[in-house]
């Protein structure tokens, strides 16, 4: 069992490596980012030296540098200042089989090009950050659905002298749509890895119970690649998922619906829920496994299974974003994210001027006049704003 489980560390490693090396191979002959095609065109028109250039690119270097930590569903929505450069980045953590959402909107009237990408944090530090995929138009977005997990970094950073207010939102979704109609991720009983047949074999895939003749339905798009019967699995369908090099596999039909080399949708039916091959002594249900290239069966769960997501609700007051604000009290804690559990930058006084930058839940994230950027919880925070319209409303009727 030791010597079993070193060789799949191995094996794990090495395949780590791989992605790696070709993460490696594909970063050197993709085409330049929007952004970096961007600073190009200031190269060529002799901007590139000037002051405000290197604030630009600083800007854009220390965010990604520094991002904040988040966990999706998040939401928020901020000011860019024109005449500052600026960028904001946010460290996610994507699992397999999860998709990332994002969707980058303006909320102002101006017309601010926004440069939207999204990084994978490199295993090794001394690689550098990689896109994987980027955009520029405002509205915007970006879905991406790594095979392996990790970490990833999104940047937002407008064009030189840009400005207005936008809001960002981030969502994780399943990869793979679930296969059985009327039936969610609760409907799983028996899950990948479980022993067959005394342990000589291992189950390589999820079985979904359902009544019979319940329709099966294709987890993503691809192209129907077997249409067979076979001693084990019954009647089943294979299809053949090209955008992610993988196969699925549909086993135990009652009968099937499609034919080989048809191309198939998310969502169209493959056949129906049945007991065929070796499951004729158990209740009906369907036997979903998936298969990767180079890989062979892999977990389905994770790609099925949506993540439970509380939308945030946003208390922050977004009237008073771009505005000067300072804390109540002193010693109120400036965080690393908007979460009472995040690293503390460090403890402000009542004196310290702060920048309304964005707010999130009920979180503001804020510029200090000694430069530090961080989060600090909106009900500690009087904006002049509030102030004076609090004096407003305390005046007598009648009286200036």
């Amino acid at each position: 069992m030791r010597t079993t489980g070193a060789l799949a560390l191995l094996a794990g490693v090495a395949a780590l490596q791989a992605c790696e090396q070709v993460d490696k191979v594909r970063d050197r002959y993709r085409d330049l980012t929007p952004r970096e095609a961007y600073e190009a065109s200031l190269r060529d028109a002799g901007l590139w030296g000037t002051a405000l250039s290197r604030d630009w690119v600083r800007a854009g270097s220390e965010a990604i540098e520094r991002p904040t930590p988040v966990t999706p569903p998040f939401d928020e929505e901020g000011v860019i200042t024109p005449e500052r450069p600026s960028a904001m980045a946010y460290r996610v953590h994507v699992g397999r089989g999860r998709r990332l959402r994002v969707e980058v909107t303006a909320v102002s009237e101006a017309r601010t090009r926004v440069f939207l990408e999204l990084f994978r944090i490199p295993a090794d530090s001394a690689d550098p950050f990689r896109p994987v995929v980027w955009s520029d138009s405002t509205p915007g977005s970006l879905s991406y659905e790594p095979w392996r997990e990790g970490d990833f970094v999104l940047r937002l950073q407008p064009e030189l002298l840009r400005g207005g207010r936008y809001r960002v939102s981030m969502r994780l979704e399943a990869q793979l749509a679930f296969p059985v109609e009327g039936r969610t991720i609760r409907a799983v009983r028996s899950g990948f890895g479980a022993p067959r047949e005394g342990g000589r074999r291992r189950h390589e895939g999820v079985d979904i119970f359902a009544p019979r003749g319940t329709p099966v339905l294709a987890a993503s798009s691809g192209v129907v690649s077997r249409v067979r019967t076979t001693r084990l699995g019954g009647k089943v369908v294979w299809v053949r998922d090209a955008e992610r090099s993988a196969s699925e596999y549909y086993a135990h039909l009652d009968s099937q619906a499609v034919r080989s080399g048809q191309r198939v949708r998310v969502g169209d039916t493959l056949g129906f829920v049945g007991n065929t091959g070796n499951a004729r002594t158990t209740a009906t249900h369907l036997h979903f496994g998936l298969y990767r290239r180079g890989e062979g069966p892999v977990d389905p769960y994770p790609f099925l299974d949506p993540p439970s997501q509380a939308e945030p609700a946003l208390t922050a007051d977004l009237r008073t974003l771009g505005e000067w604000a300072h804390v109540q009290d002193s010693g109120t804690r400036l965080r690393s994210a908007p979460d009472r559990r995040a690293e503390v930058i460090r403890e402000l006084t009542a004196d310290d001027p702060l920048k309304l930058l964005a707010g999130s839940g009920g979180w503001y994230r804020v510029r200090a006049g000694d430069g530090s950027v961080g989060y600090v919880a909106a009900r500690l925070v009087q904006s002049s704003i509030v102030e004076e319209r609090h004096r407003a409303d305390s005046r007598p009727k009648g009286r200036p």
